[in-house]
């Protein structure tokens, strides 16, 4: 029987050997990398006023959504944005209602 192996088969072990520990380095930095805990995103500028429109169960006008976002989130809100982004998700009836000028509402669900 020869001892000499043959110099393709070598070079086949060689790159399916080459394949598996790449595929086990993927494996194991995949894992780091999902360990690792992920940034918390931070609320939007609606999601605030939303908390809070929530919160108070009632109509609250602008200059309180304002000051309450402000004491809770620590955030000063542009007043004219915030306005036009409630007044647009009352009029696409996306859970607001208007009660009053400048005075917002959650709707029932």
């Amino acid at each position: 029987m020869e001892d000499k192996i043959p110099e393709s088969l070598l070079n086949l072990y060689e790159s399916l050997l080459s394949a598996q520990l790449r595929t086990v380095r993927q494996l194991r930095n995949r894992k780091v990398i999902q360990g690792r805990p992920k940034k918390k995103e931070g609320m939007s500028n609606m999601d605030m006023a939303m908390d809070i429109l929530q919160q108070a169960r009632k109509p609250l006008h602008i200059s309180e959504i304002l000051d309450q976002v402000k004491a809770k989130h620590r955030v000063s809100l542009d007043r004219e944005s915030l306005v036009s982004a409630l007044v647009k998700k009352v009029h696409r009836n996306q859970g607001l209602t208007r009660t009053a000028p400048n005075t917002f509402s959650t709707t029932p669900r």
